[in-house]
């Protein structure tokens, strides 16, 4: 027999088994919504990775076809006429010759207007500017040949001095620079400017003419 207490406590425990039954029912549902989210994130970060993954194999390999080189530049003669004279400043020149190469199969160069600067123990005396703009074709040389004279060139008795002293040395040294803006084609497509510089270091015997040690030397090329 059932007493009154106990015919109390029945509905309750029904309603408890309820919301038992109710919390284990949005248990699952959430459960399976974060699993849901976590597999879609999950697709995405797969589907993300192969997108990379595919663009990188595809830049590696237009890499591979181009092969992308600097420009190269190169000392093929430079000469200083009279610098076995005592008073050789009064008529002083400086004659160079470089060359700049495009070794690329499928790559052009835009170059701005160069200018070369000549440098003795980083002191800047003369300057001048060689070509207007011009396109350099892939697996071509260009020649550049100039001469420093006159308001070009800044050289007084106490620089010579200095020549003539580093000349009975058996050498003296000087630091042409290169400098230009310029751009690359690829196919149709041409880049932004790129400050371009070239450091040729040429040294000149006692007659005035290059060292066979610095002909047809490789500079070093750096962008800015």
């Amino acid at each position: 027999m059932i007493g009154p207490a106990q015919s109390r406590s029945q509905p309750k425990a029904d309603v408890n088994r309820q919301l038992r039954k109710h919390h284990t029912t949005r248990y699952y549902v959430r459960h399976v919504k974060d699993s849901l989210t976590t597999r879609i994130s999950k697709l995405i970060c797969g589907i993300f990775l192969i997108i990379l993954l595919t663009v990188g194999i595809i830049i590696f390999i237009l890499w591979l076809s181009l092969r992308p080189h600097r420009p190269r530049f190169h000392v093929r003669d430079f000469s200083v006429p009279g610098l076995d004279q005592a008073n050789g400043f009064e008529n002083a020149q400086v004659i160079f010759n470089l060359t700049a190469r495009n070794a690329n199969q499928k790559i052009g160069f835009y170059y701005d207007a160069m200018q070369v600067t000549l440098n003795y123990k980083d002191i800047n005396i003369g300057k001048t500017y060689l070509l207007f703009p011009f396109y350099q074709e892939p697996k071509n040389t260009t020649v550049l040949y100039g001469v420093l004279s006159g308001a070009t060139l800044t050289v007084n008795n106490q620089r010579w001095t200095e020549f003539q002293s580093d000349r009975r040395g058996g050498v003296v040294v000087f630091r042409l620079q290169v400098t230009s803006t310029i751009r690359f084609k690829v196919f149709k497509w041409i880049s932004k400017r790129h400050k371009m510089h070239a450091n040729c270091e040429v040294g000149v015997g006692p007659d005035g003419s290059i060292l066979v040690t610095y002909r047809d030397k490789r500079c070093p090329v750096y962008f800015t």
